[in-house]
């Protein structure tokens, strides 16, 4: 069993202050690579292996792409959403499996309700029970099963590690990370996940992030399509008042939050940040993740400060606010 990431090797990230008092910390590891892919900050150990989680979604959904799944625009930012379920993306992804000539059953991910508070609401009202195209990863399923459709590949097993969809997307991942996979996990929606270091996973999402679509190659050419069609559309790639799509609104990142306190962020000009959060607790990763940019000079302090109030990051007390998830530098 590889050697994760221990409390040993991990430094403070981010602490939570109630009246003045720091009632808890979040310990973790982070790298932030300058524009041309140089390491300026290492914080803990980021060579230890972790499981990116969602955060290995721009990377799953450039593979499908390359196989020649013929996504653009809204579905493509959706085979790379971790989405809200709102009715909106929902209509998305059921385009995707049109496409495919498949239909809502046939995707692999569980039953769930949508994390959009006012969707769920309504569907509650109306009786509804949890669903498979609500569930946040629907989009990313939607598309792995368009390129299985797209490729003549079988779309039934196609979760399975060894199906050819999942070997080519190893494939791929394997080449944007500069890694060998040593561990295949089951992530939450019954993909395969594949364990790398914050390093590994930096350089990827820093290959993507400065990706250019004029690029002679068609790997770059292809991320810098995603990329560009993310900060195009960044209501799809998480939902209305959430982290990662405040995020892009308002700073012209490319975010990808991971579950498990996992976080990967590329700034306009390419620079670049990954971390773990190491309790699992993703409530500061976004803002880690900016004030780490805005230590490497790459995003505005003051820009950086206005975006930090959009955020969900106060602590409330006798409904009002009594302090705040800070980052702890």
């Amino acid at each position: 069993m590889p050697q994760t990431l221990a409390a040993t090797d991990a430094v403070e990230l981010a602490v939570v202050e109630r009246s003045g008092f720091v009632e808890s910390r979040h310990s973790g590891a982070a790298v932030v690579l300058s524009s041309d892919g140089v390491v300026v900050e290492r914080l803990g150990d980021v060579e230890a292996p972790i499981l990116p989680r969602s955060s290995l979604k721009p990377l799953q959904a450039l593979a499908c792409l390359t196989a020649g799944a013929p996504l653009e625009g809204e579905q493509l930012v959706l085979a790379a959403a971790s989405h809200s379920g709102t009715d909106r993306h929902v209509g998305v992804v059921r385009d995707i499996l049109s496409a495919a000539r498949l239909g809502e059953e046939d995707l692999g991910c569980p039953p769930a309700w949508p994390g959009d508070q006012a969707t769920r609401d309504e569907l509650v009202r109306d009786h509804a029970e949890p669903s498979r195209i609500r569930m946040n990863c629907s989009g990313k399923h939607a598309a792995m099963l368009l390129t299985c459709t797209t490729t003549g590949w079988d779309p039934r097993g196609y979760l399975d590690p060894e199906h050819p969809l999942q070997v080519h997307i190893r494939d791929v991942i394997e080449r944007l990370v500069g890694q060998k996979v040593s561990t295949t996990a089951v992530d939450g929606c019954g993909a395969p996940v594949y364990a790398m270091s914050l390093m590994g996973l930096s350089k990827a999402v820093h290959r993507i992030g400065t990706a250019s679509q004029t690029s002679p190659f068609a790997l770059h050419r292809q991320a810098g399509t995603l990329v560009r069609a993310v900060r195009a559309n960044p209501w799809a790639i998480d939902g209305p008042g959430r982290p990662d799509t405040i995020a892009i609104e308002h700073l012209g990142v490319f975010a990808k939050t991971g579950a498990e306190g996992v976080m990967v962020m590329v700034a306009p000009n390419g620079a670049t940040v990954a971390l773990k959060i190491l309790d699992g607790n993703g409530r500061a990763a976004t803002a880690v993740a900016l004030r780490l940019l805005e230590r490497a000079g790459a995003l505005a302090s003051a820009d950086v400060a206005e975006t930090m109030t959009r955020l969900p990051l106060s602590v409330s007390g006798g409904g009002r606010d009594v302090g705040a998830i800070r980052p702890a530098f």
